[in-house]
């Protein structure tokens, strides 16, 4: 009988490859912290696997090292209140939800929010009130959501109790937080920001849209795993307002949250702080640098390949000059080039390089805290070999690029009420049904098709074209099958 490979055993062969990783999460690897001085708790990390014993603290009750730990990171993020999370930042969205929309109230929320925003709305029997990100058509993938469209939402349902949106996106794109934060308050209602893929915001000088800690939101959640100094699966909860009841959302905190959390996450958290009071700006201006490196050098890549045929819309393109655009996620456009994404991506990772996400024909690689120039070099090193060898040809797109594309912007579309009596069909049967559970491509988490929307024909030929390409998409299961109503 053959052996199946151990998770232990697939991280130490990968760890052994001495990969690059402009992937989450940001520190990149243990150079980090022993640059730093804690190469002594990842040498015991074992024996620091702990539980609330004497001294410890306790997370739901902080009075003693946990207490610090978040009071360091309410000083760096200037906020009132900070509360470490130990399951994401989808862990303190769900909270942020159940603690300021009663149960059967209404929910203004982007339509291209992650999943544990759905699901908050199951849990909580919640309304949602979708609005809708504008479209960067040129790119293919969602931009910010508008004030307008916010405006509107809340002009049209006086009812509703908070509007949540993420910013920046997965791509980078951030939202004008502190125009929509003027709005909502102006209604009386709570803004709530994603800030998973925006921790970083806060601490750099220029370049950067700002951090929505500093724009007004009320409640802000940082993914500190996915772009600064700490283990993956911890975040942080700022609580900066007090139109929020407090005591409220600690309560659920504590319903959300494991009752064993994890102290080598907690203490990851704690090193994050203290790495960012004693050396952020020296790592922020160094990750600054690198980035202008790099930008500066993939235009010559980009004109290299425009030269080789004489045409403008060839070679690979970079989304790097959006408006309010994060620019520590390198966007890679192959629409031009004769590629898909996941193509590229395949190139790359057959040079040690491994990547975050392919989207349509979007490859995103994400850059974080831990990146050294060497990662940076070594990337555009590898992106002018293909671009030489490869030869990209002009116009020679992918057939049904157009249409995953589309199909993964979210649009507006017809809301029914979502079905109590269910089944499970096939998905090529699925045309014209109401669907009854979220369908995700994941990455990047955000759903397709909510419960409530109708699968339609070009809908299910995107599904069938992800899952052909090896793309994870949750809601179909391993017969292909999806739920919809009766």
């Amino acid at each position: 009988m053959q052996k199946h490979q151990s998770i232990m055993d697939f991280l130490l062969r990968h760890a052994d490859r001495h990969t690059v990783s402009f992937h989450m999460p940001g520190h990149k690897g243990s150079d980090l912290y022993r640059r730093f001085g804690y190469g002594e708790f990842l040498d015991k990390i074992m024996d620091c696997d702990i539980t609330e014993i004497s001294g410890a603290d306790n997370l739901f009750q902080a009075e003693g090292i946990i207490k610090t730990a978040r009071e360091r990171y309410r000083d760096l993020y200037e906020v009132l209140y900070s509360y470490l999370l130990i399951n994401g930042t989808s862990g303190g969205i769900i909270a942020s939800i159940l603690a300021t929309v009663p149960a059967g109230g209404k929910l203004i929320m982007a339509r291209n929010s992650h999943k544990s925003v759905f699901n908050a709305l199951t849990l909580g029997n919640i309304r949602p009130v979708y609005a809708y990100p504008e479209l960067i058509g040129e790119f293919g993938i969602s931009g910010e959501i508008s004030c307008d469209e916010i405006e509107k939402c809340l002009a049209e349902n006086p009812d509703a109790s908070a509007v949540i949106l993420p910013s920046p996106n997965y791509y980078g794109v951030c939202s004008d937080i502190s125009a929509i934060a003027e709005e909502v308050h102006r209604h009386g209602k709570v803004l709530i920001v994603d800030q998973a893929h925006g921790a970083h915001l806060k601490f750099f000088k220029k370049g950067m849209p700002a951090a929505a800690e500093d724009a007004g939101a009320d409640i802000v959640i940082n993914s500190i795993h996915k772009t600064l100094a700490s283990f993956t699966q911890s975040a942080v909860l700022n609580l900066n307002s007090g139109r929020v009841d407090r005591y409220a959302l600690e309560d659920k905190l504590q319903c959300i949250q494991s009752t064993s959390p994890s102290y080598l996450l907690m203490a990851s958290l704690d090193i994050g702080a203290a790495i960012m009071e004693d050396h952020g700006e020296t790592l922020m201006n160094e990750w600054s640098d690198n980035l202008d490196y790099f930008y500066r050098e993939a235009t010559g890549i980009q004109a290299s390949s425009q030269s080789s045929t004489g045409q403008h819309n060839c070679g690979l393109r970079f989304l790097s000059e959006q408006k309010n655009f994060d620019r520590s996620k390198i966007n890679i456009d192959t629409e031009g080039s004769g590629m898909t994404a996941a193509e590229l991506e395949e190139l790359l990772m057959e040079k040690g390089i491994f990547c975050e996400l392919t989207s349509g024909n979007i490859l995103m690689l994400m850059s974080g805290i831990g990146n050294k120039k060497a990662d940076f070099e070594r990337l555009i090193s590898a992106l002018k070999d293909i671009s030489e060898q490869r030869l990209f040809r002009s116009g020679d797109i992918k057939e049904g690029s157009d249409l995953v594309k589309s199909v993964l912007i979210p649009k507006k579309a017809e809301i029914f009420e979502i079905p109590k009596n269910r089944k499970r069909i096939a998905l090529a049967e699925a045309d014209g049904c109401i669907c009854a559970v979220s369908i995700i491509p994941y990455p990047p988490g955000i759903p397709l098709i909510c419960p409530g929307e109708k699968l339609q024909a070009d809908t299910i030929t995107c599904i069938k074209s992800l899952r052909a390409s090896g793309q994870k998409v949750i809601g179909i299961n391993e017969k292909g099958e999806v739920t919809v109503g009766v």
